[in-house]
């Protein structure tokens, strides 16, 4: 695997793991579990998550 592959695996797999987490957290949200470890942990991941695809966009890596 090349290193673009090796980076659009990953992109790919980012995403999807952010998007997983999301429909996690409304679920969570919906059954009032907002203070629970795993609402906390999703949310500090989407944080992250947030953050490093945020530096894509910057360096025109991403749209």
């Amino acid at each position: 695997m090349d290193r673009l592959e090796a980076f659009e695996a990953m992109l790919a797999g980012l995403q999807s793991q952010a998007a997983y987490e999301q429909q996690q957290m409304e679920r969570l949200k919906a059954a009032g579990k907002e203070k629970s470890a795993t609402y906390r942990q999703y949310l500090g991941n989407r944080l992250l998550y947030g953050q490093m695809l945020g530096l894509y966009r910057q360096y025109g890596l991403i749209d």
